[in-house]
């Protein structure tokens, strides 16, 4: 039977039960890191029910931050973990251990602020498994013909995600559970999700229990991952020198800081700068990734479309839809800076316009890994997302450093022009360096050839 008439018969299969499972992981793992985000304000205002604690904006702005640090110092451990032993055991571990962490932040802040530092660097460690993780399943999982669609649909949990806790944060605070029911409700999620995907999940299509032999075929034939990948030599030197890497990289870490600043500070300008109550921001404070998470699946058909017609080449769909994610943020950016509490509808827009066109970024560098090398997929992410996220340790710390007063409108616009000034300069070395074609140290005879030490 032809591959395109496996495509045909099995146009709805396991694959899709894996990816939908995946999809579901980031967006409960994104409850975990973004929960504290939203909960900063209530935890540090007077509010009736709740108790609350006068950190100051340096305090503030360190707890936001720690998250980052766990989160770079696992993120490339657990990409060899996942490749060595299966990303099915690590993602499951890793979800499993940051709920039982979520639900301890309550009775962490009456023991002061150092001490829900010291949970967010746990939560960091265990949320550095995930993207590698994914990326490393999506290898074994994802043909490339459905790539940037399927990967698409994965990632833009992590809107989702951050938008449903948002929405759901503000009916929580006012709620007889106050900021700590938050802490809750997401940490038990985390918990189910990982008792569910004991059952569902697979490390690749040869492991899984209800694939038919026709999926099963037609996948191992379209994604170019190695059936004994997990054994595989990692080619560290043929990777951190590569053009292409390192053009990933940038794309990454610009990625990372722009979406890290907005995400941790957006509920802080929205109060502070455009005076909107807990509820109003709540709600506003999540439009932007809702937006976000609805273009993820606007612009990736239209990726994968132009790319399978021939329309465009694989690299310059990764560029040009990069570039849209990035350059046009930055765009935004320098129009927020000039915005006023008298100009609320506005810097909505542009905030909206802002975070929900980096969507375009999944089709740009987030695939970019799997283009790269299928084979060392996971590893790469674990790289790269250890490196973005160190530079986006410096975001929080920026604005703590910049804000002296949070309620002025000319020190946000500083905040907002350094940002975009990490934009233009990512994205610029990912159009002049990158590329989206599988690399020859990807293959193992070439690892061989070229490399015999190892």
């Amino acid at each position: 039977m032809g591959f395109d008439k496996l495509e045909k018969h099995h146009r709805f299969g396991a694959r899709h039960w894996h990816v939908i499972m995946l999809f579901l992981s980031v967006v409960i793992n994104f409850f975990q890191r973004v929960s504290i985000s939203a909960a900063i304000v209530p935890m540090t205002q007077s509010t009736a029910g709740a108790p609350y604690y006068d950190w100051t904006g340096y305090e503030k702005g360190i707890i936001l931050s720690s998250f980052l640090w766990g989160y770079a110092l696992s993120a490339v451990p657990a990409g060899l973990l996942a490749k060595r032993f299966g990303a099915k055991i690590v993602i499951l571990s890793a979800t499993g251990i940051g709920g039982i962490v979520a639900i301890c932040y309550p009775l962490a802040a009456t023991n002061g602020w150092e001490t829900v530092v010291v949970l967010r660097v746990l939560t960091g460690i265990v949320q550095g498994a995930i993207y590698p993780c994914v990326h490393t399943l999506v290898a074994k999982w994802v043909p490339r013909t459905e790539r940037g669609f399927l990967t698409t649909f994965i990632y833009a949990g992590s809107q989702f995600g951050s938008a449903l806790v948002m929405v759901i944060s503000g009916f929580v605070f006012e709620s007889s559970m106050g900021w700590p029911g938050l802490f809750y409700i997401t940490g038990g999620l985390s918990l189910a999700w990982a008792l569910l995907y004991v059952w569902l999940g697979a490390n690749e299509p040869a492991t899984c229990r209800c694939i038919s032999k026709g999926e099963r075929m037609y996948i191992e034939s379209l994604t170019g991952s190695s059936n004994n990948s997990q054994t595989l030599t990692v080619p560290w030197m043929s990777i951190l020198k590569s053009p292409a890497f390192l053009g990933l990289v940038a794309a990454h870490c610009g990625f990372n800081f722009g979406f890290y600043m907005l995400l941790t500070e957006m509920p802080t300008y929205m109060s502070s700068v455009l005076q909107l109550d807990v509820k109003s921001n709540a709600a506003l404070s999540s439009l932007p990734y809702f937006v976000m998470g609805t273009l993820c699946f606007v612009v990736s058909p239209i990726s994968d479309l132009l790319i399978n017609r021939g329309t465009i080449s694989v690299t310059t769909g990764r560029k040009l839809f990069n570039s849209i994610g990035q350059w046009v943020p930055m765009a935004c950016l320098i129009g927020l800076g000039y915005m006023t509490a008298g100009e609320t509808t506005e810097a909505i827009v542009l905030l909206t316009l802002g975070v929900g066109i980096t969507a375009a970024c999944c089709c740009g560098y987030l695939v970019n890994h799997v283009d790269l090398s299928p084979n060392f997929a996971g590893t790469m992410m674990g790289i790269t997302n250890a490196v973005a996220s160190l530079i986006s340790i410096l975001s929080p710390l920026m604005v703590g450093a910049i804000l002296t007063d949070e309620t002025d409108p000319t020190q946000w616009r500083v905040v907002f022009f350094v940002t975009s000034g990490v934009y233009l300069i990512c994205n610029t070395l990912f159009v002049v360096i990158g590329k989206a074609e599988v690399q020859p140290w990807n293959d193992v005879p070439s690892i061989s050839t070229t490399n015999p030490s190892t």
